[in-house]
């Protein structure tokens, strides 16, 4: 009987120490845990989404409890989470910086075609493994949905090959721009501002091969920007929004009409099956 009663004894004996050595040691060791940070990731909706510009929720929590960042950097809060957290840190009324995804192609089947006859997952990711994707232009969007599909809020159509993103419903969580194997999707702030939606990095010549639409680099839209907001590199022309006045001028210019004017809306939610972009 003893010869099993002294092992038992001695094993319990050790666990019952290790137990005791291992809480004081998180005692000891406990990292202090920043309340107020605490307190503002409760207030934000966790979609740990990085649009704010932090490593998610509690990256940007943290921020805000040191003073780091301003309230309304969380599109997906809107500003009932912003006046909540300014509410909580002591602050004034904050203006919410509202983002939408934005995908950087017009290449509908009007404009462009597929490579290839496409018989597999209706997946975008598994497509793009075949050579580069479905669409002719190996930049393009290949409308097979991933980011429909992974849209919590129901702002993505794809319609006629190309996937539309509706700016009233888009709440700027960056899930779409995740799920885009092409990188076709980028969050834009909502303001007035002129976007170029084509994302084609190809010799102008190559290019007007696939797409009737694409980008093809002639720097006609630099030439009449006034503020220098619009820079061509790789044959592909960008516009910075912060210098964007929206004057419309670029895109009056461009003769490809790859180049559109981005008003800010209302995030109104509001339900609609509209296609147009």
């Amino acid at each position: 009987m003893n010869e099993i009663l002294i092992p038992v004894l001695i094993v319990a004996g050790i666990g019952l120490i290790a137990g005791i050595l291992l809480a004081v040691a998180s005692i000891i060791m406990a990292v202090p845990k920043d309340e107020k940070a605490a307190a503002v990731l409760e207030l934000l909706p966790g979609a740990n989404c990085g649009a704010c510009g932090y490593s998610g929720c509690s990256g940007y929590a943290e921020a805000l409890a040191k003073g780091e960042a301003k309230p309304g950097l969380c599109s997906p809060g809107g500003a009932e989470t912003a006046s909540k957290i300014a509410a909580l840190l002591g602050e004034g009324d904050v203006a919410v910086e509202y983002h939408a995804a934005l995908v950087h192609c017009t290449g509908s089947y009007d404009y462009t075609t597929d490579k290839m006859i496409y018989d597999g997952l209706e997946s975008c990711a598994a497509a793009a493994q075949l050579s580069g994707g479905t669409a002719s232009c190996r930049f393009g969007c290949m409308g097979l949905g991933d980011c429909e599909k992974t849209c919590p809020y129901h702002a993505i159509t794809v319609c006629n090959g190309l996937a539309v993103i509706h700016p009233a419903r888009c709440r700027g969580c960056s899930l779409c721009v995740a799920a885009c194997p092409k990188k076709l999707i980028s969050l834009v702030p909502v303001k007035p501002q002129a976007v170029v939606r084509c994302a084609s990095c190809d010799k102008g010549a190559v290019t007007n091969k696939v797409c009737k639409i694409g980008c093809i680099g002639c720097m006609k839209c630099t030439k009449v920007c006034e503020t220098g907001a619009i820079k061509v590199e790789q044959f592909h022309a960008s516009v910075d929004p912060q210098i964007c006045t929206a004057c419309g001028k670029c895109v009056e210019a461009c003769p490809r009409n790859c180049i559109s004017l981005l008003f800010a809306q209302a995030v109104s939610h509001t339900e609609t099956d509209d296609c147009t972009i």
